[in-house]
């Protein structure tokens, strides 16, 4: 210790290089790795509730593209903005076909490639008709949970891939609802 009372120069300058690093390692892990998300719409119950606070992990689609059952986080993209299907937020919904793949809505069933799905996380079948249509390159057709209740591909389209940031991987909030998704 100084004579004043105050650490030496190179103790200050010891701790602000190391609260420095910390502060990069956290952003560097934001960027890139993890990032928190909660959600602010039913568009995924029974899954997600309105403010259920999730854990994104951004590094996994760098190494492996959405597969089919994955919860995605997703900028809208520009033209989803524009029209007001979607607002300026990142969004989140259930990877249902993935490209080359043929989807269909039917008689309260969603079908890929003509074999009916089994979602036992749907609370209420689909009340609307959509296709069939195919996925085109580079898109998703996504849609959320509550099926009825969400703007998803049924009512704006596929979704590009370059739109999505990251995989929903953990629910840490509320507590009695945490763990992997």
């Amino acid at each position: 210790m100084s004579t004043h009372g105050q650490p030496p120069p190179s103790h200050t300058r010891g701790r602000l290089i190391w609260v420095g690093s910390l502060l990069v390692l956290a952003l560097l892990l934001r960027g890139f790795v993890v990032q928190p998300h909660h959600i602010v719409s039913g568009s995924m119950m029974p899954t997600l509730a309105v403010r259920d606070r999730l854990v994104v992990d951004k590094l996994s689609y760098r190494l492996h593209p959405p597969r089919a059952g994955d919860i995605v986080v997703f900028e809208p993209p520009p033209e989803l903005v524009r029209s007001g299907d979607l607002s300026g937020h990142s969004s989140i919904k259930r990877v249902i076909a993935l490209p080359g793949q043929e989807v269909r809505v039917h008689d309260g069933q969603v079908f890929v490639d003509g074999t009916p799905l089994q979602e036992p996380y749907v609370a209420e079948a689909p009340a609307y008709e959509w296709g069939p249509a195919r996925v085109p390159e580079d898109r998703l057709f996504v849609l959320g949970d509550n099926r009825n209740g969400s703007s998803d591909s049924h009512v704006w389209g596929v979704l590009p891939m370059r739109a999505v940031t990251g995989r929903a991987w953990l629910r840490f909030w509320p507590p009695a609802r945490m763990g992997a998704l």
